[in-house]
């Protein structure tokens, strides 16, 4: 997923020591961490999902999350998504998210290839304050981002507010859902992206026995920034209330190619906790990035 892209905003921030390069480049951060999201990512939910849309459902009690993110040795990111939702009274529900990206095993070199011992720091954080809430069978959720990026001596930081809503509609058949990310102005901006889902409940039945199930489609597009809108093709199995499957397809187009991707994961629900685990399907060879997410729901 963008990985040939993400090293091409590395080395054009290096010499021209860009600010708008250098958010742009931790922006790219973020879009590899998106790899792991088996689904148009407005649509997805959960705590740590207020990070791709803040307009989440009710919360109940409270709920928190974490979401771990490995990419391959190839490109050496890591990071995490930590969330916190609790319900507010006549106001809805607020939350804290924090996210770290980070890219290792970047060395400095002087006159021969070989690393000085000197390392390059390269990482990009966010700090959100989030809002939702439940109007009828809508939901309004928004997001105040405090940005940092750094890459080796230059440091850029910035705010934002995302905005994001879910509609259900035809008796919850229906899901539409729309949220920004970054969001720095209208028109294209390689530091930012809007994303909009919509989610169709294809069939609704038993899968045997007395186990309930269900089958959706999905379809996705991000777009804002430079290269072209990407779309997702995707689709979702639910096994009673404790089990189910996602899968996308994704036409990306970045700086002037278009390149193909997809994903898939799986999600258990235990009592009040839910574990879940996606990877991408690599590209070029790289390898697959893995995500690894709990989520508890607080008594």
């Amino acid at each position: 997923m963008r990985s040939s892209g993400l090293f091409l905003l590395i080395a054009a921030t290096i010499p021209a020591r860009s600010l708008p390069g250098q958010a742009a480049a931790g922006t790219e951060l973020w879009r590899l961490a998106a790899a792991t999201v088996p689904l148009p990512a407005a649509l997805a939910s959960g705590a740590a999902a207020s990070f791709w849309n803040p307009a989440q459902g009710m919360a109940g009690r409270g709920q928190i999350g974490l979401d771990l993110i490995q990419t391959p040795a190839a490109v050496g990111a890591t990071g995490l998504i930590g969330a916190i939702r609790l319900p507010l009274a006549r106001v809805g529900t607020v939350g804290f998210v924090y996210a770290r990206m980070g890219l290792g095993d970047l060395v400095r070199t002087t006159d021969s290839p070989d690393p000085d011992g000197a390392t390059i720091p390269f990482y990009t954080q966010r700090a959100s304050a989030t809002w939702s809430r439940a109007f009828g069978t809508a939901s309004l959720g928004a997001a105040l981002t405090y940005h940092d990026t750094r890459f080796d001596g230059t440091r850029i930081d910035r705010w934002s507010l995302d905005l994001g809503v879910t509609q259900s509609l035809l008796a919850n058949r229906l899901r539409i859902a729309a949220g920004t990310r970054g969001l720095r102005r209208l028109g294209n901006d390689p530091a930012q992206d809007v994303n909009v889902g919509l989610e169709f409940r294809a069939w609704r039945g038993t899968l045997w026995g007395t186990t309930a199930g269900a089958l959706v489609a999905r379809y996705g597009l991000a777009f804002g920034h430079p290269g072209g809108a990407d779309h997702q093709l995707g689709a979702g199995l639910e096994v009673g209330t404790s089990l189910s499957f996602d899968a996308i397809i994704a036409r990306e187009a970045s700086y002037g190619n278009a390149a193909w991707r997809s994903a898939a994961g799986v999600r258990v629900a235990v009592g009040r906790y839910r574990l879940s685990f996606a990877r991408d399907g690599g590209v070029s060879d790289l390898g697959s990035t893995f995500r690894v997410g709990l989520e508890a729901r607080l008594k």
